[in-house]
């Protein structure tokens, strides 16, 4: 179920899950024209509303959008209320991640869950490059104390593999992550930390961000360090570029997701 999210978006805030065509292909779409004048959050059952001009907000699915912090409500909130003419979908992330909790986490939180626990048996910080050796040092550097949270927080206990060839890692170590997930079960925390995991490629700095245990910027550099190397070695494009940064912005948008639940 690793598409639950962008599949639920899909419908009226993703045309593709690429972020640059994305971009390209909303620039042809009309967007709306922003129809309120004063956003506000209230109190709704049980949790907060987003509402404009006091009318609640509801997700593409046609559910309230509900949220369970008034923190967390705030920072839809505010996306809604830097929009200008137009309500541009690409500049609200946060917003992405509230409506797909709503409409798909919230209703079935287990094939998420099980999608993070699949990202640490395959994670990017288990699969090392065995030279040159600065490569060897800077993924140990930014790598190596995150495998360090893990075995003492979660309990998993990780093989290293050089290259890409898939190695299986321990059942209890998988099961150890399980566990650890199955606590951080509340949707929207589970929906960002999903996020998270999907754009880093690794479960374990997605799942130490959120227990903030590590930095998101920190977590951000860690994910890209081979990527980083290329870059010193053979320079970048514009695209790649652009790409990164659409990606960074969903990046934080999570983790200030993940912060507004306390």
């Amino acid at each position: 179920m690793r598409d639950i999210l962008e599949d639920l978006e899909a419908g009226l805030y993703l045309s593709d899950p690429d972020p640059i065509r994305r971009a390209q292909i909303q620039s042809k779409m009309p967007l709306p024209k922003r129809f309120y004048n004063e956003v506000s959050v209230g109190e709704r059952d049980g949790g907060y509303a987003i509402l404009l001009d006091g009318k609640p907000v509801r997700t593409p699915g046609r559910s309230l959008l509900i949220l369970p912090t008034e923190g967390a409500a705030r920072l839809v909130a505010d996306e809604f209320a830097a929009q200008e003419s137009h309500i541009d979908p690409v500049t609200m992330p946060v917003t992405r991640i509230a409506n797909s909790t709503v409409d798909g986490v919230a209703r079935d939180p287990q094939p998420v869950a099980e999608d993070i626990v699949n990202y640490a048996g395959t994670d990017l910080l288990l699969y090392r490059a065995g030279s040159p050796q600065p490569l060897v040092e800077r993924q140990a550097a930014a790598w190596d104390p995150v495998l360090d949270w893990a075995h003492r927080q979660i309990g998993s206990r990780f093989i290293l593999a050089e290259g890409v060839m898939h190695v299986a890692q321990p059942a209890e170590s998988i099961e150890a992550v399980r566990r650890h997930v199955a606590t951080r079960g509340e949707p929207l925390r589970l929906a960002a930390t999903h996020v998270m995991t999907t754009l880093t490629g690794s479960a374990l700095l997605a799942l130490a961000v959120e227990a903030g245990a590590l930095d998101v910027d920190a977590a951000w550099t860690a994910a890209h360090v081979d990527e980083d190397w290329n870059i010193e070695m053979w320079g970048t494009d514009t695209e790649a570029v652009a790409r990164r940064a659409f990606r960074k912005a969903d990046m934080l948008a999570a983790a200030k997701v993940i912060a507004a639940l306390g």
